[in-house]
């Protein structure tokens, strides 16, 4: 109920309004936080990067100078080291740069706006102490300050508006050098609309086109288990081999092709990955790390042993003050504090095996019931159910692996043991 529906038939009492301006403003300085600590943290990253990138270039030149010693090939190591620098030009620091700089820009306007916002609803707070006791000037203000606070809400990405399915479609993703039945484990969308999606039997990352055609495909050394996207235009994908190495494996999307770039051994498993302003998250099945970029670990931010797949899959909130996490195991979704705090816990009769999870650019969280079949909006708080999307019965859902939310289409994309993935038009 909106604070004005609420104060119209209430005694004269500013409570209700100067409750929730309470409630924001420590949310607002939080994320306002959180992003400061983002942007330097963002160029840490890419400093550490940048170091990394020129020693191995440094070694790697060098190798060739010591291993050189025909001195009549010298114009042949002179083209050889030109072809590296040329590749080192076009490698993922340039593209690392050019996302340093479009996220701070973004950061900077989102500071900016959290500052604007702890201004006014300051103002208002103060305002509405000094008119205790005057209904008329009361009401006045929180008609004034509703939009305020509406905003405030939606920069903090706490709006729960419900998703409503419209239509849907079926679109084949099986490619004619696919040996098996596909099985898409993972979904995520670039910026530009592209759609990628992680084929677990057939070994390969496809390029779709907003209109859910294949336009290319790049085939893994190992079985995709998760993927999330990085830059604009770069992907990371968490992938496993049957003698259980784990590694993360890094793919740009040059046009309409997909070229695979660095990896990242890890000494544990890599079951799923999540990404924000830096920061790399990965469940090992019992537990959710904190890299860098460049691999290196920041901290184990939460862990539970009762079982073997208690971090299933986890998702970052817009304003990354919380994180979501599947317990496949114990049929659980948790709501995490940055530092690991259990927040809340929810589960539902309905949510079987909770498996694939999202969080869209407005803060709506998605899970998946694999076994139950069943795609369900949790409010962001990760305490209650807002609204059960789709079921087996209803709308043909069997085993949901994966899906993904496309802001630009307002579609639900879901993966399932299946050629055809789903498409959901959702407002």
């Amino acid at each position: 109920m909106p604070i004005s529906e609420f104060v119209k038939d209430q005694p004269v009492d500013t409570n209700p309004l100067s409750l929730k301006i309470q409630t924001v403003l420590p949310q607002l300085k939080s994320l306002q936080n959180n992003q400061e600590t983002s942007m330097k943290y963002l160029q840490k990253s890419y400093r550490d990067h940048e170091r990394t990138m020129i020693e191995q270039l440094r070694q790697l030149i060098y190798s060739m100078f010591v291993n050189n010693d025909n001195k009549h090939k010298q114009a042949e190591l002179n083209l050889k080291i030109n072809s590296i620098l040329v590749d080192f030009e076009k490698s993922t620091l340039k593209e690392m740069r050019n996302e340093l700089i479009s996220q701070k820009d973004s950061l900077s306007k989102s500071i900016h706006t959290c500052t604007i916002l702890q201004n006014d609803l300051t103002h208002f707070h103060d305002f509405i102490q000094q008119i205790e006791g005057n209904k008329e000037l009361c009401f006045t203000a929180v008609m004034k300050c509703e939009p305020i606070i509406l905003q405030a809400f939606t920069v903090l990405g706490k709006l729960d508006k419900v998703f409503t399915v419209k239509g849907k479609y079926e679109h084949n993703v099986k490619i004619p050098s696919d040996p098996s039945e596909c099985l898409i484990r993972a979904i995520t969308v670039l910026p530009d609309g592209k759609i990628l999606v992680a084929d677990f039997n057939n070994k390969n990352v496809k390029l779709l086109d907003q209109q859910y055609h294949v336009v290319t495909h790049c085939d893994m050394t190992a079985q995709p288990l998760d993927i999330c996207h990085i830059t604009h235009s770069e992907v990371a994908v968490a992938v496993v081999d049957n003698r259980n190495a784990h590694e993360v494996q890094f793919i740009t999307v040059n046009q309409s092709q997909l070229v695979k770039s660095r990896r990242l051994q890890l000494e544990h498993r890599c079951r799923a990955i999540a990404h924000q302003h830096g920061d790399m998250f990965i469940c090992t099945g019992t537990a959710l790390i904190k890299y860098t970029l460049s691999g290196r670990l920041v901290s184990n931010i939460y862990e539970d042993r009762s079982g073997v797949r208690t971090v299933c899959r986890c998702a970052v909130s817009p304003s990354g003050d919380m994180m979501y996490i599947t317990n496949w195991d114990h049929h659980k979704l948790l709501t995490l504090a940055r530092d690991g705090t259990v927040l809340a816990t929810y589960t539902d009769p309905h949510l079987q095996r909770p498996r694939g999870l999202h969080v869209t650019p407005a803060g709506q969280v998605l899970v998946c019931g694999w076994w139950s079949s069943t795609i369900q909006q949790v409010d962001w708080e990760g305490k209650s159910k807002l609204a059960t999307i789709a079921t087996r019965e209803r709308n043909g859902v069997v085993f949901p692996e994966s899906f993904c939310y496309s802001s630009s289409t307002s579609h639900i994309i879901v993966g399932q043991w299946d050629n055809n993935i789903l498409v959901f038009t959702v407002e």
